[in-house]
């Protein structure tokens, strides 16, 4: 492994953006970082499209940082919009509970030590205040910051609900929250989330000053023979659980 973590993963291809390069290589080459990658509870388990970020979590794990995973109990009440052509179906609260606790138990297959910490937002974002959320979070951004993200604007023609709107606003207050209790300073996720993780690092600057350093790294898409992104939601799924893709698939999906 490269003594930069950071260089690492880029040289086996799981960088696509990120924040401040070079602050970036410094913040992890000086010690033990808390990084963390969020995943979205609706469906009861992780598809390949996942496996880069996971699999990028597992690089910087093994180099010596601690990893969260965060799934995303209270989120998936809404649904993310990125690269998506329409709304995703609203689910209930009790299988967005079940479909959390499912996602946990696959990704400790994958990110075994003792090190690594499981979080659900829910925890912080099931009981906030309107109110508060519009005063804390809402006044740091204007809407056409908004607006300019592609999540957002390749959605407009077709309709997009206040709902979905907000979920950047959320996912952003999730970086600032495990900021603040668990210093944690990196955000990793697919390409199709820069928006929703530089979200959180401008929360992070505009709330607690210039002074604090959060960064973003976002990996490529794994995507299917037609160009599209695997999705929960979506057809022509590969998923990483037997019920749903049989070993023999998997294999020959590759």
């Amino acid at each position: 492994m490269s003594n930069c973590p950071f260089e690492d993963l880029k040289a086996r291809g799981f960088v696509y953006q990120s924040t401040d390069e070079e602050a970036l290589k410094k913040t992890l080459a000086a010690g033990p970082v808390t990084y963390y990658v969020g995943f979205d509870p609706t469906g009861d388990s992780l598809h390949v499209g996942h496996l880069l970020p996971v699999m990028a979590m597992r690089r910087l794990q093994k180099a010596g940082h601690r990893p969260i995973a965060l799934v995303g109990g209270a989120t998936g009440l809404i649904g993310d919009p990125s690269g998506k052509r329409e709304a995703r179906p609203i689910i209930t609260k009790e299988q967005v509970a079940h479909n959390v606790e499912c996602i946990a138990e696959q990704l400790k297959r994958f990110l075994p030590e003792d090190n690594v910490i499981m979080e659900n937002n829910y925890n912080w974002l099931g009981d906030m205040l309107y109110l508060d959320f519009l005063r804390d979070v809402g006044s740091r951004f204007s809407v056409n910051r908004m607006l300019a993200q592609k999540s957002v604007e390749s959605r407009l023609e077709n309709g997009l609900s206040f709902l979905e709107f907000s979920y950047s606003l959320l996912q952003g207050y999730d970086f600032l929250h495990l900021y603040q209790t668990m210093n944690c300073k990196v955000q990793l996720g697919g390409a199709d989330q820069w928006g929703n993780i530089t979200t959180g690092t401008e929360l992070i600057r505009r709330k607690l000053g210039g002074e604090n350093e959060a960064f973003a790294i976002t990996c490529p898409l794994i995507t299917k023979a037609d160009g599209t992104k695997f999705g929960k939601t979506e057809s022509g799924n590969v998923w990483l659980d037997a019920r749903y893709t049989s070993p023999y698939k998997f294999y020959q999906f590759w």
